[in-house]
């Protein structure tokens, strides 16, 4: 009896493998709503989610959750014409980022997106030139406070300590008489990112109370009346062994109460919390295809077709220790995992392990292996330049059907963008 190889909605992973050839990711787009829907259904009523388009930029990614119900958190100007090409209304796009240029914000300005988030009193002063030079109306402005208080349960703290990101506290309280002077931009709430990774959701219910008491107590300060609060998210999932992916329900029943309390004092504020890798991460597969099984030193190891270069995150980025994503055999999922291996890329550095030592059924050249939740920061977070390997194709799976919603790049297209100079005719 043949073993039964993995599949996605139905679609074997080995066929859309050979339609669109190796390494690739794969994204389940029924996992993706799936995600969003149960987070919106157990978090209070009033909170809009928006997807942070850094985690995974893709214009299907990104029209899916749309379609579910995301706004959309951009940081470059190809990301805010993502967001509205997926059709995303700009009312529920923010840009933020520490350094923006002038034509970010004029690009902010044309589109008329629902806040910028200023990060610095130097780019407050910059967008209201930019605004006064048409003359515009003020432009909605959130500030990024970096708060005083440290985040607890991140595995990236963002806030607390010193950083390139937002205005400390104390700066934001101090910041009425320049506020004042700025008549083409209206400071209408705030937004604190405290960190990235929590799995435990009593760490982001303490976080989100000290945020929403800070903001009203530095509102106050200011004069302002809030309108908006983005109160960050960083939700994570889990990748290594003895996490735990956060639980959802629990986080909406202990989110309900403060934030009802913040509403009954603020009934017209609109809340916000921004999301990327935990809407995205468990709905991707990183698909690559052993090419070599050999044996160094004790020690064996799958020479596969993609590596870091395509899946930087999977060796363990912004991390002190290396540990490994889960990984499965595609060809044969459920057979005993008695092999060891240690799997890389094809590139020439050390560094390209995607796996260190994992156990897995026995490989061969030509067996396919899933770096499984893969769907945030993988293209988007690597080195795909590096060797001029490229940046490979991604295919969504959606009502049993595999579409390609990114072509693999090809040498000709690498070389297209540069130029052979020919420095005999230069005069």
């Amino acid at each position: 009896m043949s073993e039964a190889a993995a599949e996605i909605q139905g679609v074997s992973v080995e066929a859309i493998a050979e339609r669109f050839d190796t390494p690739l990711f794969v994204y389940d787009a029924q996992v993706l709503a799936d995600t969003f829907r149960e987070l919106k259904d157990e978090l209070p009523a009033d909170i809009d989610l928006l997807y942070s388009l850094k985690a995974n930029p893709n214009i299907t990614i990104c029209s899916l959750l749309h379609r579910a119900g995301a706004g959309a958190e951009v940081s470059s100007v190809a990301e805010l014409m993502t967001a509205m090409r997926a059709g995303v209304d700009p009312a529920d796009i923010i840009f933020l980022g520490p350094g923006k240029t002038s034509a970010d914000l004029e690009a902010c300005l044309d589109a008329g997106i629902h806040a910028v988030v200023c990060e610095s009193l130097p780019e407050l002063r910059l967008l209201n030139q930019v605004a006064a030079a048409r003359n515009a109306d003020p432009v909605p402005v959130l500030l990024r406070i970096n708060p005083a208080f440290h985040s607890k349960g991140s595995g990236l703290a963002m806030g607390g300590k010193p950083r390139q990101f937002g205005i400390d506290e104390e700066q934001a309280r101090a910041s009425r008489p320049l506020l004042e002077e700025l008549s083409h931009i209206e400071v209408r709430g705030f937004h604190t990112y405290m960190g990235t990774r929590f799995l435990d959701h009593r760490d982001v219910v303490s976080n989100t109370v000290q945020i929403l008491s800070m903001v009203e107590s530095v509102a106050d300060d200011l004069g302002i009346e809030l309108s908006t609060v983005d109160f960050g998210g960083g939700l994570g999932v889990a990748y290594f062994d003895n996490e735990t992916d956060l639980d959802p329900a629990a986080l909406g029943k202990e989110l309900d109460e403060p934030v009802a309390t913040f509403r009954a004092r603020h009934p017209e504020c609109r809340l916000i919390m921004e999301l990327g890798r935990y809407l995205t991460a468990r709905a991707g597969t990183y698909v690559t295809k052993a090419l070599y099984v050999k044996e160094s030193m004790g020690e064996e190891f799958v020479v596969a077709d993609g590596g870091t270069n395509h899946h930087m995150a999977a060796v363990g980025i912004g991390s002190f220790v290396k540990r490994n994503f889960p990984v499965r055999h595609l060809g044969r999922p459920d057979a005993p995992a008695d092999r060891v291996y240690t799997v890389t890329g094809p590139l020439c550095t050390p560094n390209d392990t995607v796996v260190k030592r994992a156990s897995l059924p026995e490989v061969r050249p030509g067996d396919l292996l899933g770096v499984e939740r893969s769907g945030a920061y993988g293209p988007t977070a690597s080195p795909g330049l590096f060797l001029s390997h490229g940046y490979p194709s991604e295919v969504v799976v959606h009502e049993g059907r595999a579409v390609l919603v990114r072509d693999r790049d090809s040498p000709e297209e690498l070389l297209a963008r540069q130029y052979l100079a020919d420095f005999d005719s230069v005069q």
